[in-house]
């Protein structure tokens, strides 16, 4: 299987899972107590035949041995996915997408494993279930693209505008309303108010096939999610270029810098480098408030840095 081409292609040859660290190296130590929590899936180590590569998709389902996880958080690399699925002793390969320009996580990746039955069996374990360190829950489906899928920078952000949520609708939520019936939904994504943490009562859903997101704007307009009916309209389109800038600031001592980026979901996320262990997600905050309404602030324990997300251009 071939990622899309932000993704790097992975050699050729499979490797055993004994050979697999060759690959990804193992994960820090604080991740590692992460993969007891997951040992009530094992599978036995197996011999594997190194697999013919083809240009073709797969004939059917039972084929598919890849994959696909959502919502994955900045911080989230190959390291910490390795380690929530290590237990399986079948991982083939590993690869989260990340943006070209910024080097940031898409929010999304891909588990190749050596057997359809093994990722059949983490499909059906892992879905629902938190994932090591944190209190979200997996998030996992059949990955869908084919071998000879590519993504182009300039392809379209076939995103819509969802509106008149009710306070209860979550990503998960919103995401299954559409992927019920469009198979081609990639993301859904609702806006919080950072400050009271509920809902703001819009989100974005993103397409992977245009003639789908065409349909669900007029199929979709009207239709209940929890308890209300949704307002659906078009998402204004990302620019291909993106927006740039950089600046410098000084806050309790320590110096770090900043860009701004366009992201998906029409929303601005601010990377912050270079911070002293010392900066709290509500400093971070203030420093950034003046620039406009917030969405959220993460800063990911030991990393040195930071995230900003603003919940408008």
């Amino acid at each position: 299987m071939q990622y899309p081409t932000t993704a790097m292609v992975m050699p050729h040859q499979m490797l055993s899972p004994h050979q697999h660290y060759a690959l990804h190296p193992p994960p820090p130590q604080h991740y590692m107590a992460a993969t007891a929590y997951h040992h009530q899936y094992q599978h036995p180590h197996q011999q594997h035949h190194h697999p013919a590569h083809s240009n073709h998709v797969a004939g059917s389902v039972a084929d598919n041995k890849t994959v696909w996880i959502g919502d994955l958080h900045n911080w989230m690399d190959e390291n910490y996915l390795h380690t929530c699925f290590a237990s399986t002793g079948e991982i083939a390969s590993i690869k989260v997408i990340r943006n070209k320009q910024t080097g940031l996580s898409e929010g999304y990746g891909f588990v190749e494993f050596f057997t359809h039955g093994t990722a059949e069996k983490v499909l059906q374990n892992y879905t629902g279930i938190l994932m090591p360190n944190t209190d979200q829950h997996f998030r996992l489906n059949w990955a869908t693209f084919s071998t000879g899928d590519k993504r182009s920078d300039n392809a379209p952000d076939l995103s819509i505008f969802v509106g008149d949520l009710a306070a209860d609708v979550t990503d998960s939520l919103l995401h299954d309303t559409f992927a019920n019936r469009y198979s081609s939904v990639k993301a859904a994504k609702v806006v919080f108010d950072a400050n009271t943490g509920r809902s703001k009562g819009y989100g974005f859903v993103r397409f992977g096939d245009d003639s789908e997101r065409t349909q669900a704007m007029t199929e979709m307009n009207g239709v209940y999610c929890s308890s209300r009916a949704m307002r659906i309209g078009a998402a204004t389109p990302r620019k291909s270029s993106g927006y740039q800038q950089q600046a410098s600031c000084v806050h309790n001592k320590s110096s770090c810098y900043y860009h701004f980026t366009q992201r998906h979901f029409l929303c601005l996320q601010i990377f912050v480098g270079g911070l002293d262990p010392n900066v709290t997600d509500e400093d971070l905050k203030q420093t950034f408030t003046q620039h406009g309404e917030i969405v959220s602030v993460k800063i990911p324990v030991g990393k040195g840095c930071g995230f900003v997300q603003f919940a408008s251009r």
